[in-house]
């Protein structure tokens, strides 16, 4: 009785005869599509670790480079903020024979602002290689600096009141009509207004305009009609205040990024 559940040649079995048949014949049909599907997939396997090969180099060498591009951009703030410093302390170095006390309260003031750049220096070394991951760091220092804008537009805006009523003051001190009265109540004016306002206490304000009341007597020429060249102390003094305002950015920048 033949088997219906194994009807001859229906079944694909190896080596079903010695002479190598139809069994055999199945078995290098198998073998062809199984060898392809493998070479495929090694293929496609090989192909593809090339390819994120190439995307994680790619990524890597634009991290590396943006790396780069914030350090030198860093750099180049410090080293301009340094030629700065620079040149102010060569032109405060002219007035300080005026007065000893002058001389040493400069020297200290610049001194300090040696140290506080060297240890900004160093912080900010410190951040760069703990903080890898550069994107992570480009948007909390972009966030930072976003913060301190309103801060250093005050700043400035401080800075634009002090040097209007600097100016008055010079004028009155040079002038040989207008009461001495006047320019102490100015004087006194813009004291107070150091002791109180924060961003003038951080700058050290109050130091500076007590010097400039005490030695700043320069004064134009009898027919003189520009404030601006009244004056000489007062104005070295404004734009030492102006740097420190943008070291003082820098400086809060770098301490809320530490900080998170």
């Amino acid at each position: 009785m033949n088997n219906l559940n194994d009807p001859p040649n229906w079944n694909i079995r190896p080596n079903s005869r010695a002479d190598g048949g139809d069994g055999s014949r199945w078995n290098y049909a198998l073998l062809v599509p199984m060898l392809g599907l493998a070479a495929f997939r090694w293929i496609w396997s090989r192909e593809s670790q090339k390819e994120i090969d190439k995307e994680r180099e790619a990524y890597h060498q634009r991290t590396v480079a943006f790396q780069r591009e914030l350090e030198a951009k860093y750099h180049a703030v410090i080293s301009e903020s340094r030629r700065a410093v620079a040149h102010l302390s060569l032109e405060l170095e002219k007035e300080q024979n005026r007065t000893t006390s002058y001389r040493e309260a400069l020297i200290a003031q610049g001194r300090k602002l040696v140290e506080e750049k060297k240890l900004l220096e160093q912080e900010r070394a410190q951040v760069m290689q703990e903080k890898r991951q550069v994107q992570p760091l480009r948007s909390a220092y972009l966030s930072c600096l976003g913060q301190e804008e309103d801060w250093q537009r005050r700043a400035r805006l401080l800075l634009k009141d002090v040097e209007g009523a600097l100016s008055e003051r010079q004028s009155i001190y040079c002038s040989l009509l207008l009461p001495r009265g006047q320019r102490l109540q100015l004087e006194k004016s813009l004291l107070g207004r150091a002791a109180a306002d924060p961003i003038a206490a951080d700058l050290d304000m109050a130091a500076g305009l007590t010097d400039i009341f005490k030695h700043d007597t320069h004064c134009g020429d009898v027919w003189n009609t520009d404030r601006r060249r009244n004056g000489r102390l007062m104005w070295l003094y404004l734009k030492y205040w102006e740097l420190t305002v943008e070291l003082k950015k820098f400086e809060r920048v770098e301490k809320a990024i530490l900080e998170k």
